[in-house]
């Protein structure tokens, strides 16, 4: 999930709706069901996570040495050091069982990349030996697993900006270099090729689902673009010569890994007709014109908000349903690829809050100004409800703006089955997750009335993480870790809920009431 709130500024726009009316029965959704032609009306309540997230001590992995005191040979950046997160490797089997105690149909996970090839083309067969254990405990339970190839992390060899080592001699085999680089961005998007093949072969067995990248753009404007990241680069304010390059080759990864999984996932392991199934995430934000801390109907406004909206929300499925790359951002696909062409089967959404903009000159290309991070650069929005506010985020919850980003997905991709594959709130309180969870909920049910194709809804997260450059104060567990504890297992309010949904199929009309609607929610303690 996610990325600094700091990174807020390129995110997206759809347009305002009004609320939806208040429920007076409850909500039901369909059975668990494909992602393949013949699963229309089919639904999975499911649970994500990410491997760097959770797992133990890593010094293969890049975040391991960002996060790592500088006194101790690190970069030092972020809040916290990641270190052994939350224990989720050790404890990958018993978490694994805390899904199946949820009732959940479905569980989306990554593999972390760096732990399987620590060295370059160098293998580690316990560690894939450790995954085959937890996709058998899930299969074992009857969880469908969704496995995610890359979400936001990287073997140090990818973009070894520890060693500091001179890539204008080109790279190595201990320093590719990164995306961006000529000769080293298409080696790591061969590696990553192979990286896919080899789960694809591993794993075909028991994975149908695979999501290739989380998130894409916040990644690369995380990572290469301010650098917030690792490896660090601030490459956007150079667009053309250093940004584009790592745009292109991250989105030519996804093509190569779409084909190799295609390629070496021949067995169908759930039985619907579909061996592999294979599609990416966006991160997906209601961001709205604002002007002088007001919405905002100027025209210039309204079009920043478009453009924004095209670089987070279609930029990367448009390059895949109509093969090519819009180099410059304009709309207009400028380098046809028929190698991209038709590589997505499916298009998940991560929806968390809302937030302004206008047009303006603070980021650049797409020419918009923004408000984020507590800065207000003439886009900040008046926080209609406080009780909505996220604290911890420094961001606001917003409950139409679901609906109107899948209702917007839903008519330009007509042919695309929707995921929700990312939904949480950070919060210390029960019921504020609760009430995120119910509402989230009911937006998706209005929009799969209106005629969204929508398929699932994975909550973010199973339990508290390392969120990133924020560290381990954002709360988003439907399990409350405790780490001065022993790493402890907690159930929330939020659980005991969407418990009761998944087996319920649905949210009663009693839960609406309690939890649902537009209202203010419980406020943070």
């Amino acid at each position: 999930m996610k990325f600094h709130h700091l990174l807020l500024p390129l995110l997206l726009i759809s347009s305002c709706s009004e609320p939806a009316e208040e429920e007076t029965a409850g909500l039901q959704f369909g059975d668990p069901g494909s992602l393949g032609s013949g699963g229309e009306g089919s639904f999975r309540f499911g649970v994500a996570t990410a491997a760097t997230q959770l797992e133990d001590e890593n010094p293969d992995v890049d975040w391991y040495h960002w996060t790592l005191p500088v006194d101790q040979g690190g970069r030092g950046a972020g809040t916290d050091f990641v270190g052994d997160a939350v224990k989720g490797y050790s404890r990958a089997v018993d978490d694994a069982g805390l899904v199946k105690s949820l009732e959940l149909d479905a569980y989306r996970f990554s593999m972390e990349w760096a732990r399987i090839e620590p060295q370059r083309d160098q293998v580690s067969e316990p560690a894939l030996a450790h995954y085959d254990e937890v996709l058998d405990k899930l299969v074992a339970d009857g969880i469908r697993p969704m496995v995610t190839v890359h979400h936001f992390s990287n073997p140090l060899w990818v973009n070894d900006f520890v060693a500091d080592k001179d890539c204008e001699n080109g790279p190595t085999d201990t320093n590719l270099c990164g995306f961006g680089h000529a000769e080293g961005g298409p080696l790591v998007v061969e590696e990553l090729r192979q990286h896919a093949k080899l789960l694809a072969e591993r794993y075909g067995d028991r994975v149908d689902e695979w999501c290739t990248l989380n998130e894409p753009v916040n990644y690369l404007l995380a990572s290469y673009g301010v650098g917030f990241f690792p490896p660090g680069q601030l490459s956007l304010f150079d667009f053309e010569r250093k940004f584009i390059p790592v745009v292109r080759n991250y989105l030519w990864a996804h093509a190569v890994m779409y084909d190799a999984i295609k390629e070496f996932d021949t067995i169908d392991a759930d039985g619907d007709g579909v061996a592999a199934s294979v599609g990416l995430s966006l991160s997906v934000v209601k961001w709205a014109p604002a002007r002088d801390n007001a919405p905002s109907e100027d025209p210039a406004d309204l079009a920043a908000a478009q453009r924004v909206t095209y670089v987070y929300h279609h930029l990367v499925p448009k390059a895949f349903t109509d093969g090519g790359f819009d180099s410059d951002l304009d709309g207009t696909i400028d380098e046809p690829r028929e190698d991209w062409k038709d590589r997505l089967d499916w298009l998940g959404a991560q929806y968390y809050f809302r937030a302004g903009v206008t047009d303006g000159q603070v980021i650049p290309v797409v020419n918009v100004n923004v408000c984020f991070g507590g800065f207000d650069f003439g886009a900040c929005l008046p926080v209609e409800d406080e009780t909505k506010w996220v604290p911890a985020m420094g961001y606001e919850f917003w409950e139409p703006g679901l609906y109107e980003i899948l209702m917007d997905l839903s008519t330009t991709y007509p042919d695309l089955p929707l995921m929700v594959t990312e939904s949480g709130i950070a919060t210390e309180v029960g019921a504020r997750r609760a009430e995120q969870t119910v509402r989230s909920l009911e937006m998706i049910a209005r929009a799969q009335k209106d005629g969204a194709d929508i398929r699932g809804y994975y909550h973010w997260s199973l339990m508290d993480n390392f969120e990133w450059h924020e560290g381990f104060h954002p709360r988003f567990g439907l399990f409350h870790v405790d780490r001065d504890n022993g790493f402890a297992r907690t159930e929330t309010e939020g659980a005991a809920l969407l418990r009761t949904i998944a087996t319920g199929r649905g949210v009663t009309a009693a839960e609406l009431k309690q939890y649902g609607g537009l209202g203010p929610m419980t406020p943070e303690e």
